[in-house]
């Protein structure tokens, strides 16, 4: 079912979702208030940006252009709606394509940074996909891996540009390894976790094509305090 809602507590943003589909969570949250921005910044690409939450986040931090490409009909259609309901047609591009192919269709160098929420999980044998289609491209890399995003980012970024990814913390040598192989550099980490005492569970990475070695390990984040509520830490993200 379509539902419209306040996007967390950002006063002014709506966000279309299905309740039916692969909804947004903590990480598309995170990822925006952790990819540097600064005011010579003039074009981001979301690769994958199912209904839009990153890009609508960025809108508010950034005047800068921001292309989102997502390859399901349906979560495009949602952020096609999103996007018109809160009048970002000036600032926010939606594109439904495959990543793949709509990259091999521009110019080079020509975005200042990258953002991307991949699907987390390798595909084999034993890999428990989800009977709905659109929840199993979301979550396994069937459409995406991380070869081609690294392949991508460093075709289009500029010199000197960023790619800020979230992931999973056990992928992180092979994010690390996939990035160094295209020529982007890592810059900054940074960890979260679900507790005090436990595994982190989310990573947040940020790469820079042609940059100097040097990498900033930031302080961990704590998402939840033990009764289950978010911390403060994470509730700043949440509105402007």
């Amino acid at each position: 079912m379509e539902v419209i809602n306040y996007l967390l507590d950002y006063k002014n943003l709506k966000i279309y979702q299905d309740t039916e589909m692969f909804s947004f969570s903590l990480d598309s949250v995170l990822l925006p208030n952790f990819v540097t921005l600064n005011k010579n910044i003039k074009n981001i690409l979301d690769i994958g940006c199912g209904n839009a939450v990153i890009p609508l986040i960025l809108s508010t931090k950034t005047d800068a252009k921001i292309i989102g490409v997502e390859i399901q009909k349906e979560s495009y259609d949602l952020a096609i709606k999103s996007v018109k309901y809160n009048n970002l047609e000036n600032q926010i591009n939606i594109i439904n394509e495959d990543i793949n192919i709509y990259s091999e269709q521009l110019e080079t160098e020509i975005f200042d940074v990258i953002t991307c929420n991949p699907p987390f999980f390798k595909l084999n044998p034993n890999s428990k996909l989800n009977d709905k289609e659109t929840k199993t491209i979301a979550r396994h890399e069937i459409k995406l891996n991380l070869s081609q995003i690294m392949k991508i980012s460093r075709k289009l970024l500029k010199n000197k540009g960023c790619l800020a990814i979230v992931h999973r913390p056990e992928r992180l040598m092979d994010i690390v390894l996939e990035m160094k192989k295209n020529g982007i550099e890592p810059k900054k980490i940074r960890f979260v976790y679900p507790g005090l005492e436990k595994e982190a569970n989310i990573l947040l990475i940020e790469g820079v094509k042609n940059g100097k070695p040097g990498l900033k390990i930031l302080p961990p984040l704590y998402s939840h305090y033990e009764n289950g509520d978010y911390t403060e830490q994470i509730k700043k993200y949440f509105k402007e």
